[in-house]
């Protein structure tokens, strides 16, 4: 096993963007999820307090590092190159924070200890800091994770039938509206789903993640929804204080652009690990949980996989085994493969590419007009 507890895994033959492309199976397969269990080496399961908290503490020692550099040396750059500063610091520093984010991840999921309070405190503290609504987020994450690939019960990226598209889509169809549409998705779009379930599943009435008595939410959880309220605006409270000591710009600098690029990063992982022209959606007479789980692809995001801690390259083995530890996902992934075989898909297309990809050939879902399986849905962009 290397440092940390992973395994060097071969990388992943790279397929042509044809093969990417081509349809995963859509029956049901011909093996259990006790079958995948069975395949991954029994200590994959285990979590370690000590191993999980050694990825918090380098993460912030990262981030401490960036932070100490751009607020003690940034001004002593002549003035254009101060301005070029500033932005390269925010995109890095985003990406440390994003994998920070992902270990607040997994202690939504139960994968960061033995300990359900402590992976709550820590997920409390690690995701209010990022001003996400820890507990709000985790509940509807998890009916996510229950309900993937289904039309009618999963809770984000949930693809629209041809006939509920939005008439303005065929006129965001070509390469400027798909600039927009990606610039918009990538700003914005984290806090309007938080707000107003944007790209969310549809309810009977307004859904919001800050209400404690909205739709998403259980009676039994709505104490903990109003805890996610208070650590947001905490830290909110928290940043207002720092404007007042050290300026608006500050803050924007220091903390606001980082953070810009956290949410953007979350919405593309998110829309790229669940959008893709080979991945099939169900309506209530086709789908199954474990059809839905494997309705998901791994992606190559090069040297961020590894500062995104591997949420990138090993979701397909994250959506069957959540409470797993992400420091054991590639080796899990490395054994699920042989089982998976065509029901795995990866696309090692680059990021930046595919993103456009994506939003040009998938514009809506709908079956195939020769075919028996109705209830089997697949992407299309014919307008």
């Amino acid at each position: 096993m290397g440092a940390g507890g992973r395994m060097s895994v071969p990388p992943t033959q790279k397929k042509s963007e044809s093969d990417s492309l081509k349809r995963v199976p859509h029956s049901k397969p011909p093996f259990t999820l006790g079958q995948i269990k069975k395949a991954i080496p029994p200590h994959c399961f285990q979590r370690s307090v000590l191993h999980s908290f050694s990825y918090v503490v380098y993460d912030l020692i990262i981030a401490f590092l960036f932070y100490y550099i751009a607020t003690n040396f940034f001004h002593l750059l002549p003035e254009p190159l101060s301005y070029l500063a500033w932005p390269i610091y925010g995109f890095v520093q985003g990406c440390v924070l994003t994998g920070l984010w992902v270990v607040a991840h997994e202690c939504g999921h139960h994968a960061f200890s033995d300990y359900q309070w402590l992976d709550d405190t820590v997920g409390l503290i690690l995701h209010s800091f990022l001003l996400v609504p820890y507990f709000s987020w985790k509940y509807s994450h998890g009916r996510h994770h229950s309900n993937t690939g289904s039309l009618e019960r999963d809770e984000v990226f949930v693809p629209k039938k041809k006939s509920s598209i939005a008439w303005y889509s065929k006129y965001l169809n070509n390469p400027p509206g798909r600039v927009l549409t990606l610039a918009i998705t990538l700003t914005l779009g984290w806090p309007l789903y938080l707000a107003f379930n944007v790209s969310g599943r549809p309810y009977d009435r307004f859904a919001c993640h800050y209400d404690p008595y909205g739709p998403i939410y259980s009676d039994r959880q709505r104490l903990q929804i109003y805890m996610s309220d208070a650590g947001v605006l905490a830290v909110c409270y928290g940043l207002y204080r720092l404007a007042i000591a050290k300026g608006l710009a500050w803050v924007l600098c220091v903390y606001a652009g980082p953070l810009l690029v956290v949410n953007g990063f979350l919405v593309l992982i998110t829309f790229l690990q669940h959008t893709h022209a080979s991945l099939p959606h169900y309506d209530s007479s086709e789908w199954d949980w474990l059809r839905g789980a494997l309705a998901t692809v791994d992606r190559d995001y090069g040297i961020l996989n590894k500062v995104f801690h591997n949420i990138t390259d090993t979701h397909v083995a994250h959506h069957l085994f959540s409470t797993m530890p992400h420091y054991h996902a590639m080796e899990a992934t490395k054994a699920i493969k042989p089982i998976l075989g065509d029901y795995y898909q990866f696309d090692g297309t680059p990021v930046y590419k595919a993103m456009f990809r994506e939003v040009k050939e998938c514009i809506y879902v709908e079956p195939d007009e020769d075919s028996q399986n109705k209830g089997v849905f697949w992407y299309g962009n014919k307008l």
